[in-house]
């Protein structure tokens, strides 16, 4: 070994305290960083991100915070509803500092206030709520948490931006409560679909029978109609017909030795009605004068003979 000189040592010295100095003064700060310098234990100022110079032994980085969104878990906590119900909640909060001077010095540790303050908050809203109301209005608690959490932080200088029920924990009686409750429930939704499907399916043939019956009826309607159409053309062929026949008729009279076959055919008839009159009864009716007949048939061809002349 070779022996150090003084002047050896006081280079290597000199050097250690520049180091130490260099140290001591130079600082960088990463982004979304703040370092709060205090001088002689007093606030000077804060640091933002960045390479910064402070005088060695005289200033120095008392407090450091970043300035991320940092999230904390809020520890489970039993809490009693409106209704008399106990609960345990677990809960996440989320919050940023905005304020490093207020962080630094507004309260010891911002964090665990920020929880506890939380878990207060918590068990006074579930105080004033129902049961069921604390499943159904998780986002209403939550903002309410949140209101009460931001106003008392702010002279903390944090920001409460976010905070979420992660869990809610019941007792066994009151889950076995639930759980059969949701079971009644889904029973009677069952009961009520089963019973509008019988109703539908009611529905559904009453209707079928009504239009089965607005169909037989407009059949048996048309088809009176088209009876009523038969028999009124069948009607109207015959008038025709018949029409057309004593038209013939009346014309054969006017034709030479018409009206001595029209006197003939008078008085066979005269003749075939009484015989068939006589036929039908046991009772005979004669005429006052039998022997007149030929009087009878001259008289209805005289009426004949005179009908066209009006």
């Amino acid at each position: 070994m070779f022996p150090l000189d003084v002047g050896t040592v006081l280079a290597i010295g000199f050097a250690v305290a520049v180091i130490i100095v260099i140290l001591k003064t130079a600082r960088i700060v990463p982004q979304r960083t703040n370092y709060v310098v205090e001088r002689l234990g007093r606030y000077n100022r804060t640091l933002d991100s960045g390479f910064h110079l402070l005088i060695p032994f005289i200033d120095k980085v008392a407090y450091q915070h970043t300035l991320k969104e940092e999230v904390i878990d809020v520890e489970r906590q039993a809490c009693v509803t409106r209704d008399n119900i106990q609960v345990g909640i677990n809960g996440v909060l989320y919050i940023q500092v905005v304020d490093a001077h207020k962080a630094s010095y507004g309260i010891n540790d911002y964090r665990y206030a920020a929880s506890q303050l939380a878990q207060t908050t918590m068990r006074s809203v579930i105080g004033q709520t129902d049961l069921d109301k604390t499943f159904e209005e998780r986002a209403r608690i939550n903002e309410i948490v949140v209101q009460a959490l931001d106003e008392a932080a702010a002279p903390w200088g944090i920001k409460v931006l976010r905070y979420e029920i992660s869990d809610i924990e019941l007792p066994m009686s009151i889950k076995d409560a639930l759980e059969q409750q949701m079971r009644a429930e889904r029973e009677r939704r069952a009961a009520i679909a089963k019973s509008e499907g019988e109703r539908q399916s009611m529905i559904n043939v009453s209707e079928g029978h009504k239009q089965e019956v607005i169909n037989l009826s407009e059949a048996e309607k048309q088809k009176q109609i088209n009876e009523a159409e038969g028999r009124a053309r069948e009607i109207e062929l015959i008038a025709e017909a018949t029409a057309e026949g004593l038209r013939k008729i009346a014309a054969s009279i006017q034709q030479p030795g018409g009206q001595d076959a029209v006197s003939l055919r008078v008085a066979e008839q005269y003749v075939k009605e009484f015989g068939n009159l006589a036929k039908e009864t046991n009772t005979l009716i004669l005429p006052a004068q039998l022997a007149d007949i030929g009087g009878a048939v001259a008289g209805l061809t005289e009426v004949l003979k005179a009908k066209p002349q009006q």
